[in-house]
């Protein structure tokens, strides 16, 4: 079966997007508006993106009424965040953090999300993950015909669990994360090594 998607509504590649790029990450994103008020919400159009210069890529949208979704504001205002990867306990906190508030309500007080400090001049990171970056604003992608927002953001440091590095020589690690399959959520929790390449 093939799929011309020229032929297809948006709603109709999300799913067949969706549910083929599997799995993919979940970046559970906190940042902060001029006012104060710390947004927290998760993306799933995300991932890395290069290690020179350190870069991550997520995709944000805009509200059914055309405005930027809190994130993107932010963003665009602050130029900072703090992007964060959820353990899979944290399920019911992310899913909840992604329904619409109004700006000026906050998720982490609307649904219990615990926060931390982290770096100073950055949003502070979700008590609880395994790990998380602070995040510079690196650029905004126009991808022309889209309401979709790609975000470059440059990595300026990364927290992570001490129990997620394995060997802190060869900085090897372990860290269960969420991720999105189609519509529901999955973790890799049996993960399959690598095969040795042979030598020609």
């Amino acid at each position: 079966m093939q799929y011309d998607y020229q032929e297809l509504q948006p709603s109709d590649r999300y799913k067949l997007m969706a549910q083929s790029v599997v799995p993919r990450p979940i970046a559970w994103i906190v940042s902060e508006s001029e006012g104060g008020v710390l947004n927290v919400a998760p993306f799933s159009y995300f991932t890395p993106l290069s290690s020179e210069p350190p870069t991550l890529i997520v995709s944000v949208g805009h509200r059914p009424d055309g405005r930027p979704k809190d994130t993107l504001r932010n963003l665009r205002e602050r130029g900072r965040c703090t992007l964060c990867l959820p353990a899979p306990e944290q399920i019911d906190a992310m899913h909840y953090s992604s329904k619409a508030l109004e700006p000026e309500e906050g998720e982490a007080e609307h649904f219990g999300i615990a926060l931390t400090e982290f770096l100073p001049g950055f949003p502070p990171r979700i008590e609880g993950v395994p790990t998380a970056f602070a995040c510079r604003l690196m650029q905004e992608v126009d991808l022309p015909g889209s309401k979709t927002r790609p975000l470059i953001l440059e990595i300026v440091a990364q927290y992570l669990e001490d129990a997620c590095v394995t060997d802190p020589q060869r900085l090897r690690l372990s860290c269960e994360t969420l991720a999105r399959v189609g519509a529901a959520y999955a973790t890799l929790s049996e993960p399959i090594p690598a095969p040795e390449i042979p030598e020609s």
